[in-house]
């Protein structure tokens, strides 16, 4: 058996790392998080900070992981969002996380919540680095179209029918309450959940993701 390519640039070059080649992970490596705001921005979207934008070795492992079974990038991934966690929060202190819930039919096409596979190893990190950290899931995804398929428009509204809310009676919620996404858009996903998690009672503070889509401007 061949042994798998790199999650980034996809060579099956030796010495790979969890996944992804040396010079991969120097890409990685080099991100820092920061804020990001798309645009428009809808109403009530968090402060959203990424860890940089959807494109080069981020891109492509996000995509290894989600579309091509590549379930081992769960960790590094993982790893790389509990640093815009930290980034979003500032110093280490109790915080609550939330990830957006897939689907169930995402779910069963990607072999599991990819989503809250990057919330345990993002939990795991900050744990070891002394953060108290609490993973919450109080919401449910119901069926919706393809977010592909849609326009801003579109997006909004399927996002505002997405979510509801379990029943999981009064949830204990430690310090800020950060949303988990792995990419925004155009934030309509983010905003709806936060207009759900805050009729709860459960405001967030802000959402943290993985990699930022870039607005094209056509001329």
């Amino acid at each position: 058996m061949l042994p798998s390519g790199c999650g980034g640039c996809g060579e099956r070059a030796p010495g790979l790392r969890q996944g992804f080649c040396p010079h991969c992970v120097g890409e990685l490596e080099a991100l820092r998080p920061a804020p990001t705001r798309p645009d428009p921005t809808p109403p009530d979207l968090p402060p959203c900070v990424a860890l940089g934008p959807y494109a080069g070795a981020l891109r492509a492992g996000l995509l290894a992981y989600k579309e091509r079974g590549r379930h081992g990038l769960a960790r590094p991934l993982g790893a790389l969002l509990a640093e815009v966690v930290a980034a979003a929060v500032g110093p280490a202190r109790p915080v609550t996380l939330v990830p957006v819930p897939d689907t169930a039919r995402a779910a069963r096409a990607r072999y599991g919540d990819h989503l809250g596979q990057l919330t345990r190893h993002a939990a795991a990190r900050l744990r070891a680095a002394g953060w108290p950290v609490r993973v919450l899931r109080p919401l449910r995804a119901l069926p919706r179209p393809d977010s592909v398929l849609l326009d801003s428009a579109g997006r909004a509204a399927a996002a505002d029918a997405a979510f509801r809310l379990r029943r999981l009676g009064a949830a204990a919620v430690d310090g800020p309450v950060v949303l988990l996404d792995d990419i925004v858009t155009t934030g309509a996903t983010l905003a709806a959940v936060s207009r759900v998690l805050h009729a709860a009672g459960m405001t967030p503070k802000a959402a943290a993701v993985l990699a930022a889509t870039q607005k094209r401007h056509h001329q």
